[in-house]
Formats: structure tokens, C-alpha cells, sequence
């Protein structure tokens, strides 16, 4: 990526015409391409501004960091127990398992728990093991837990932003978190886990229209305002996205970036061409013998089963808040709409199981403690919302989602992730991809269900872009 941006420099010095006559003439007409290639500046996502509170934005704006500590009380758990002894079930079909969404049966079991066994006032002290904070930005109080190494004399300090997405939150990173500040090499992260505006502890938009681009923005805003002149980012899911946006808003602070979703095409044609001829001559179309067995059947996995899965994603990109209002209102409805995800995301095979293999990946503290997050901010329908803002007309034609992306870039390919992409596809988009990983076992919640791969592919990837630093 430096050696690009310095030829580019240095030919963008020279006198057009003059060097134009002399690549023909030296190198012909191959050149000249070369020439306009190398002179081809890359896109930028304009940064522009925001104000998601009602009323006209004020002229000087509050950048006080706050401390934020996570509370509960007893009438809360109180409201809660009550809520979840007055649920009304509804009895499975015989040999139901997952297919028809949440079993009833093991959904009984999960409200058991809760009820009787989970502890909130433990897990709040969980989640307060890390250092909370808010800060205003753009009329939103922006939530996020901010996590710094032990200082070692000689070790590098790297600020890293983690972002998560739906039906996650910041706590499916506290698993990873000891693993990448804590770690025993030439350098240790400083970790920044923000909360997505209406997840959580972030303040809800107030208007219409907050989309990934609009929290990129603020969290670039909420990296500057903690003095972090370039970063690495990380994410999945709408997290994958947002910083994507990121790298593609401000690329000059953009260390590297890290993905464990990713959203690439070939493009048209290339596309219909590569998965026609991709199954039976993969070396022609650059597949791996790893692709095929990800990609094939194309149909089944790629059409049909993503059919099955997505239709949450309608009802939420169309009307999110009248699916929200149940989902607001009873605990364990909210619970089986989000703990269904974390099933069958996390293995489609899952369905086939009466506890859709829950508590193979998770305990359900873990589990119960991110749908508490949701629960006890009433953040359900904000968070479903963002479907709406994001998912309009030409989502995946908008130029956040096709512009190319030249920042360094990791990719961790997870076997049970939703759609597979091939590292030719993801060429077509990342032009500077410095690792490719086919991660030999997870999911859609990575940091959540597979903490130390997750971590150790980030670190390696970390190590090649530093290694190639300037001193």
C-alpha cells in the first residue's frame, strides 16, 4: 500500500505528457496502463455530518468522556421475574427440533434458568470488569468500554476498534479481550468496543436515516476524541460493515482492517462464470478445493438456505417496529427471537438438535447476559431499525458496499459463517489482502464462539502489516 501511494506521488509530480510519451514509446501501450493505473486515485466515502436528536444541532458540541458504570435493581429483576412467570407457551410440533424457530420445550428449560438460577446482579459486575464510558457525539450519547494493556518498556501499543453487530453487542468481545491485551510479543492492543447508537447502552437516532456510514463516522469522531491518530478496526456482521465504511471514509487512519464477514462479489458475469465453471474446474476461476466444499451445492447453500434464514431481515428492513413491540414487551419472546440466531448461525446443522446445540459454543449466563443488555435498555426496536435505514433501495449497489477498499486488509473465512467468499472474489474488492484465513471450525459470532482463533488470526495479520512499517 506505501509503495503504491509513493509511486503515485512521484508520477503525479512528473509532467503529464512528457511521461505519457515516454511509456508508450518505452513500453508501449502496456505503459501507458500502467500509467493510468498508478495515476487512479482511490475513492473516498465523503465524511460529511450529523445531528440524530430532535431540534436545530447547537454551535459548540460536549466532548466529555464520561464514566458509565452498568446498574441494576430489584425492582427491575422483580418485573423481570414476573414477566417471564406469566409467559404463555405454545407446545413444539412433535419432532419439531428447530426447524419451526425456537423449540418450546428447551425454551421452557432457558426460562427455568433465568428464573430460578441466572443471577443479574453477578453479571452486571461482569460487564463492569471493564471500564465503561460515554460521550456525546453528534447529539447521541456513544457508549463503549475502552481496555488498555499493562505497559511494557519496548512493547508497541495498538489502539484497535471492535465492533459488533446483530443480535450481538459489545460483550460477545470480553472472551477476546484478555487474549489481545494481555498477549507476549513485540506489541499488545488497546481495545475499543463501542455500542452501535440503539444497541444497548448507546443512545437511540432520533430521526430517520442512521446508517452504517453515519456510525462510522462516529466512531472515527469517538477514536479522534480518544487522541487515535490511525487504528485498526475489526468486525462481523453490521460491524463488518461499519468498519468498512470506516477504512473506505478515512483510509489515512486506517492501520489495517480485520474481518470475519465478508460482503465481495466478482462481479456480474465473472460471478455467473466462476460458480458455473467453479465446481467442476476451480483452478480456472481461482477456487480452492476448500471453496468448493463451502460454495456447493450453490443452490442449497447459497439460495435456499439463506431463503430460510432471512426472514427476520424482512420483517426488520420493512417494519421493525411492530415485530418490536412483542419482542419489547416479553422477555422470553425476546429471548427465543435472539437465541434462534445464535443457534442457527452458528451451525445450520443446529436445527436438527431439540436445544439447538445452544450449549455447545455458549453458557447460557453468557447468552442470558447479552439478551439482559438488550432487555433492560428496551433497545430491541432501535436495534432492529437499523435494518430499515441500511437496507433501502440498491443496498448492496450503494457505494459504501462496492467501492474498493485499499487499506491493509485480514480476512478470517469461518466454515459456518452465512455465505462463503472466496479469496478471488474478496480481490475484486480489498486490493491490498495481507492474510486469508480458512478458520478450520466456527461461525457468525466469532469472538463469541471461537475467542482464540479469532484472536490469533488477528495477530498474525497484525504482524505482517507491522512488519512492513516504516521505522
Amino acid at each position: 500500500m506505501e509503495t503504491f501511494e509513493n509511486m503515485q506521488k512521484a508520477i503525479s509530480s512528473l509532467d503529464p505528457c512528457k511521461l505519457k510519451v515516454l511509456l508508450v514509446t518505452s513500453l508501449g501501450i502496456g505503459g501507458l496502463l500502467c500509467y493510468l493505473a498508478l495515476r487512479k486515485k482511490p475513492k473516498k466515502i465523503p465524511v460529511g455530518d450529523g445531528w440524530w436528536r430532535v431540534g436545530e444541532k447547537p454551535l459548540t458540541e460536549d466532548r466529555t468522556i464520561r464514566p458509565f458504570v452498568v446498574e441494576t435493581s430489584e425492582e427491575m429483576i422483580q418485573d423481570l421475574h414476573q414477566r417471564i412467570d406469566q409467559t404463555r407457551y405454545t407446545d413444539s410440533v412433535e419432532d419439531g427440533r428447530f426447524h419451526y424457530g425456537f423449540n418450546s420445550a428447551y425454551l421452557k428449560k432457558v426460562a427455568k434458568y433465568w428464573r430460578q438460577e441466572f443471577d443479574w446482579e453477578k453479571q452486571v459486575r461482569v460487564l463492569n470488569k471493564y471500564p465503561h464510558f460515554k460521550t456525546n457525539i453528534e447529539g447521541l450519547d456513544v457508549h463503549f468500554i475502552h481496555v488498555k494493556p499493562v505497559q511494557r518498556a519496548g512493547r508497541k501499543v495498538l489502539p484497535l476498534m471492535m465492533v459488533h453487530g446483530w443480535p450481538g453487542s459489545f460483550y460477545e468481545f470480553y472472551r477476546i479481550l484478555p487474549l489481545l491485551t494481555e498477549t507476549e510479543g513485540d506489541f499488545v492492543f488497546e481495545v475499543i468496543c463501542p455500542s452501535i447508537p440503539g444497541y444497548g447502552y448507546s443512545e437511540a437516532p432520533h430521526k430517520q436515516g442512521f446508517t452504517c456510514l453515519d456510525a462510522a463516522r462516529i466512531f472515527h469522531k469517538l477514536m479522534d476524541r480518544l487522541d487515535f491518530g490511525d487504528y485498526y478496526v475489526q468486525g462481523g456482521d453490521w460491524g463488518a460493515f461499519i468498519t468498512c465504511s470506516m477504512a473506505l471514509m478515512k483510509p489515512e487512519c486506517i492501520r489495517g482492517l480485520h474481518l470475519n464477514m465478508v460482503n465481495a462479489k466478482a462481479g456480474g458475469t465473472l460471478t455467473v462464470i466462476s460458480l458455473l465453471v467453479g465446481r467442476y474446474l476451480p483452478f480456472l476461476v481461482g477456487f480452492t478445493s476448500e471453496d468448493v466444499r463451502r460454495i456447493y451445492p450453490f443452490m442449497q447453500k447459497n439460495v435456499y438456505e439463506i431463503l430460510r434464514e432471512s426472514g427476520y431481515m424482512h420483517i426488520q428492513a420493512t417494519k421493525p417496529d411492530t415485530a418490536g413491540c412483542g419482542l419489547n414487551d416479553s422477555p422470553v419472546g425476546l429471548a427465543a427471537y435472539i437465541l434462534e440466531k445464535f443457534s442457527t448461525w452458528t451451525d445450520y446443522k443446529n436445527r436438527d438438535l431439540e436445544d439447538g446445540g445452544l450449549e455447545r459454543k455458549f453458557s447460557l449466563d453468557d447468552l442470558l447476559t447479552n439478551i439482559m443488555i438488550y432487555w433492560t435498555t428496551g433497545s430491541i426496536i432501535p436495534s432492529m431499525r437499523f435494518y430499515k435505514e441500511n437496507m433501502g433501495a440498491n443496498f448492496q449497489k450503494s457505494m459504501d458496499n462496492t467501492t474498493k477498499i485499499y487499506v491493509p486488509t485480514g480476512l478470517a473465512a469461518f466454515p459456518h459463517e452465512l455465505l462463503h467468499c472466496p479469496r478471488v472474489w474478496a480481490r475484486s474488492r480489498f486490493t491490498d489482502i495481507r492474510s486469508y484465513t480458512y478458520m478450520p471450525r466456527g461461525g457468525h459470532f466469532a469472538a463469541f464462539e471461537e475467542p482464540v482463533l479469532l484472536a490469533q488470526d488477528l495477530l498474525q495479520f497484525v504482524k505482517k502489516v507491522e512488519s512492513k512499517k516504516p521505522k
